[in-house]
């Protein structure tokens, strides 16, 4: 020991005790701070704050109110949904499109969940153009999991060979490997009806057509496979033979909305417009919430140069759905052609409110 040392009272070596117990202290403190400095910079971003319960959004979105789009956009950002509701937040996308919109249909069909991605594809198929679908759903003709991969299959069907450009080749794979699937299980209806599109899709129609003529023997109380087969009856020129069978489904069921609706579309290619509009309107009678028959009434209305009719049909569901986006386009088209351009900015207006980044205000419908 040295002789300075020596020297010092022990008050003295007390007190630098103290110091040393303090340096160390506020050394280890440093060191602390330093590392979660540095687990902060590594750390991922914090989740954008969501405002609203699940259930809240849901009904925003799907009752139409003000600032739905931005309430729907927000549960996406979530990271505790179940797949079910996500799917469930994705059906109601449809209605709200935008680059917000595409963005969150781009990572869910990549997501490795098949629900969800099953949900993404028939959301894109309700929102896109077929001119734009194949960019967002052809990779997915590739997909690891059969079901989403037919899925995608009966997604792109419709598509004609310049839109699907490079995914053509991909899709007709994908439907031979659709095509062995549904042979290689017992025949049901739901499975020959499949078969009769690939079929169609293929340029084989008598085959599309045996094809649904098996359902209707497996299963002659199928009132889907059976009209399926008046309509791809009519559409190959075997007029008289689809006219005696809608017969017998509109005998067998004559309160049918569905039967009613069939036999309104059947007469309306045939040129009888007054007794399709009859058959259309009957079918809302039978079902009047189905929002798709009261819409393919209006258009019918429309194309016969009843206007203000077919606004009446428009306007009856958006009250009975006001996030009814299609509707809503549609019926700010007639009010255009009929030069009601208050009416238009009303419906603008509102659609704003729904979804200030919808594609239709940016067009300046």
């Amino acid at each position: 020991m040295s002789e300075s040392s020596s020297r010092r009272t022990p008050a003295q070596l007390k007190a630098r005790r103290r110091w040393q117990v303090a340096i160390a202290l506020a050394l280890l403190l440093l060191i602390i701070a330093i590392a979660l400095l540095v687990r902060n910079w590594h750390a991922p971003p914090a989740a954008p704050q969501v405002n609203h319960s699940y259930a809240e959004a849901m009904e925003q979105a799907h009752g139409g109110k003000p600032g739905a789009a931005r309430v729907l956009y927000q549960q996406f950002s979530r990271t505790d949904l179940s797949d079910i509701r996500r799917a469930g937040l994705l059906a109601e996308l449809a209605n709200y499109p935008g680059a917000q919109a595409l963005k969150i249909l781009r990572g869910d069909l990549k997501r490795p969940a098949p629900l969800v991605q099953q949900a993404a594809i028939q959301t894109v198929t309700a929102m896109l153009p077929q001119a734009q679908r194949s960019t967002l759903l052809g990779p997915l003709l590739e997909d690891t999991n059969d079901e989403v991969r037919f899925s995608a299959v009966r997604a792109l069907l419709p598509l004609t060979p310049d839109e699907l450009g490079l995914y053509y080749g991909p899709l007709q794979e994908a439907a031979q490997q659709y095509e062995h699937a549904l042979i290689a299980q017992p025949p049901s209806g739901q499975r020959q009806l499949a078969l009769a599109q690939l079929y169609l899709n293929n340029g084989t129609p008598q085959q599309a057509v045996e094809a649904l003529e098996l359902a209707n023997r497996l299963e002659p109380d199928n009132l889907e496979t059976g009209l399926a087969l008046v309509d791809m009856l009519d559409r190959q020129g075997q007029t008289d033979r689809s006219r005696q069978l809608l017969a017998q489904w509109l005998q067998k069921h004559p309160q049918s909305s569905l039967a009613q609706h069939a036999l309104g579309q059947w007469l309306l290619r045939h040129k009888q417009t007054e007794y399709a509009l009859l058959a259309l309107t009957r079918a809302i009678e039978l079902e009047p919430d189905n929002t798709g028959y009261r819409y393919d009434l209006a258009v019918a209305l429309h194309d016969l140069d009843q206007l203000e009719a077919a606004q009446r049909q428009l306007e009856d569901i958006l009250q009975r759905e006001p996030a009814d986006r299609r509707a809503r386009i549609l019926l700010i088209r007639y009010w255009t052609e009929a030069g009601q351009l208050q009416k238009v900015q009303v419906l603008l207006a509102e659609l704003e409110q729904l979804n200030a980044d919808d594609p239709a205000l940016q067009q300046g419908l």
